[in-house]
């Protein structure tokens, strides 16, 4: 399948959605909340490669497997984007493999 990790238009950054895997060993982390924070680690470096930081994210979107999952996650989102108050939407649908379960992908503004 192709498609970029993010794209960069004007002071927009487009990063296509993440999930929990370590992309150096190929291995899922465990739980929700540790395939969250490995998400964020992975914005975050794709962030700094397009030239942006956390602070440009103007949009997020989870895609959470289970409802359920949502109150241990919260800690986790705040924890990443502390005094960032991105607009976010949080969908509960299925993701391509089982051991998903949290996909983030989010957009970066430089105005």
């Amino acid at each position: 399948m192709g498609y970029s990790r993010a794209v960069v238009k004007g002071g927009w950054c487009f990063v296509s959605g993440v999930t929990g895997y370590d992309y150096a060993t190929m291995t899922m982390a465990e739980g929700v909340a540790a395939q969250a924070r490995a998400c964020f680690g992975t914005i975050d470096k794709v962030l700094q490669q397009a030239g942006f930081t956390m602070a440009d994210i103007v949009r997020v979107q989870y895609t959470v497997v289970d409802a359920a999952f949502v109150e241990s996650l919260i800690p986790e989102l705040g924890r990443a984007l502390g005094e960032i108050r991105p607009a976010a939407t949080m969908v509960i649908a299925g993701l391509i493999r089982p051991e998903m379960l949290i996909e983030i992908e989010v957009t970066a503004f430089k105005g």
